[in-house]
């Protein structure tokens, strides 16, 4: 399944939504538009918006809201891309330069702050306290998971749990909302709307187990990013805490250099030791029982093509290769 197919239901709202950022990525100063737009721009998947228009459908929403808030979250999520990729100083994503590595870190640091910003000025337009109070803690939850990462690197003791705690924080929390907004706008009430919650966390947290996976078994080509980008960060991902926690002396000593030193020197053994311990297969696992949970909390939701596509978006999260 690509991406294409499942979005063929909200193409109309994806133009939309396509229409709303261009239009709010309006800014007087030069660098502020060409530093928003580049990465905006930049071949995301514009999964996390697509939460909330499938969302907003499967609770029979028709208006246009929700075309708003879904230009809310990819400015948001953008923002943290823009400040992750200085923090990480990456010079790669989705097969293109980072906006750090052509304009610097300062401008990419401080037009994330510029789309957090025209984020907050957007979600108080759509004058519903409860958006803003999900979003707003959204975006709070967030910033804790990018400093539990920070403080996560290098540290080879950092345990699964340890992990899935940054996960739900940093990239599910956001996955989440998404879906709750569309639940709201919608109209749903309370059991569906925390059952979208937990739908989106779950999904957030599967695909991002992914992620983890492809780091060392994904084709540079089709995820736009280095293998072993992680471990050159001295990051503990599920991986290579599986390889500390089942490995033998050798595949554990070297995999835990690696995360102490960082760098990619170790990387052959890494791998080596990552594909002889089961590693990837037990992530995949992992990965696909998030999924599942995703997909059982749409029980509640009556049928419709909006419900078929948001468990296709289960499947597809566990199976892509990008």
């Amino acid at each position: 399944m690509r991406m294409e197919q499942l979005y063929n239901l909200i193409g109309p709202d994806m133009k939309a939504v396509d229409a709303v950022i261009h239009q709010r990525l309006h800014s007087d100063v030069t660098l502020v538009r060409q530093v928003a737009e580049y990465i905006v721009h930049s071949g995301g998947k514009r999964l996390r918006p697509a939460l909330v228009l499938l969302s907003a459908g499967a609770l029979g929403y028709r208006g246009t809201h929700h075309h708003e808030l879904a230009a809310v979250i990819e400015f948001i999520h953008t923002a943290t891309l823009l400040h992750d990729d200085v923090v990480d100083a990456s010079d790669l994503r989705r097969g293109r330069e980072t906006a750090n590595a052509i304009f610097g870190n300062s401008a990419s640091v401080l037009v994330g702050d510029f789309l957090y910003s025209r984020a907050f000025q957007m979600m108080v337009a759509v004058n519903d306290m409860r958006i803003m109070q999900v979003l707003s803690n959204a975006t709070n939850v967030i910033a804790e998971g990018e400093v539990l990462q920070l403080m996560n690197c290098h540290d080879a003791d950092v345990d699964e749990a340890d992990y899935l705690q940054v996960i739900r924080y940093k990239t599910a929390k956001l996955f989440e909302a998404a879906a709750q907004l569309g639940a709201i706008i919608g109209g749903a009430r309370s059991a569906i709307e925390q059952a979208m919650a937990v739908y989106g966390g779950h999904l957030g947290t599967a695909f991002q187990l992914i992620d983890d996976v492809l780091d060392y078994s994904g084709a540079e080509l089709e995820t736009g990013k280095h293998l072993g980008d992680d471990l050159a960060e001295g990051k503990p991902t599920l991986p290579l805490i599986f390889v500390l926690r089942n490995g033998n002396s050798d595949q554990v000593a070297s995999v835990r250099r690696a995360i102490e030193n960082g760098g990619r020197d170790d990387l052959p053994e890494v791998l080596a030791a990552i594909r002889a311990t089961g590693a990837l297969e037990y992530s995949r696992q992992q990965a696909a029982a998030e999924a599942e949970l995703a997909a059982r909390s749409l029980e509640l939701l009556p049928a419709s093509q909006y419900k078929d596509s948001l468990l296709e978006l289960c499947l597809f999260a566990v199976a892509r290769s990008h």
